[in-house]
């Protein structure tokens, strides 16, 4: 898979290295000649260039992408990446970084983007997710800002400990993509019965939060 990083700071030499080791093709665009650390990434391709301007797309063949990442620390300019990525070059996949929260509502597919990153949100999502037990919590936004990847770790009251998978009345949608149980990745079936202590990962509307929220737990609260 050929991926283009637009963004050559700590966050984008970070990706291309994992990608890279996952052996995937990678290139990465700085228009700042101090990003072009070619020795800290050196399997990568380089391009010193502006990843706004359509030249430098072109020079990048951006056409040829399957993902492109905006990865820069400009929210801007991730917007801008990212909406010439899937607009003018009809990349598969765009994921672009989120710099400032507040800028959130701006990266959804209106700008080309499939799936946003926010470092801020995420991080303290992860801590929630490490101290809260029944309440759900938001880790990613997908597409269009409509569906939302959440868990929530079962409490030993919760109403549906004890039932199958398949037995839950889950909300409209609403997938049930994940358990982690005892250190392992469980890939749900309709016969599994959940478990207290159970992690559930799911994919579901923003609009469905609540209401999955409410079967699951007595706390009923969303963060």
């Amino acid at each position: 898979m050929r991926v283009t990083i637009a963004g050559a700071g700590a966050v984008g030499r970070s990706i291309a290295a994992e990608l890279l080791e996952n052996g995937h093709e990678v290139l990465l665009i700085d228009i700042d000649p101090k990003a072009i650390k070619i020795d800290t990434v050196p399997r990568a391709e380089w391009l010193l260039a502006d990843a706004c301007e359509i030249s430098s797309l072109d020079e990048a063949a951006l056409a040829d992408c399957h993902v492109v990442v905006a990865a820069s620390g400009d929210d801007k300019v991730n917007l801008v990446v990212s909406l010439l990525a899937k607009t003018e070059y009809g990349v598969p996949r765009v994921v672009a970084r989120i710099n400032h929260p507040k800028n959130e509502w701006l990266f959804n597919e209106s700008w080309g983007v499939d799936v946003a990153v926010s470092t801020p949100r995420l991080l303290s999502a992860l801590v929630e997710e490490a101290v809260s037990v029944g309440d759900l919590v938001r880790l990613m936004t997908f597409r269009q800002g409509q569906a939302n990847l959440v868990e929530l770790t079962l409490p030993e009251d919760a109403p549906v400990v004890g039932q199958r998978a398949g037995s839950v009345p889950w909300p409209t949608d609403t997938a049930l993509v994940a358990i982690l149980r005892e250190g392992r990745v469980l890939v749900p079936t309709a016969d599994d019965p959940l478990e207290a202590g159970d992690e559930l990962m799911f994919v579901a509307s923003q609009e469905v939060e609540e209401e999955l929220a409410q079967l699951l737990s007595a706390h009923r609260s969303i963060h």
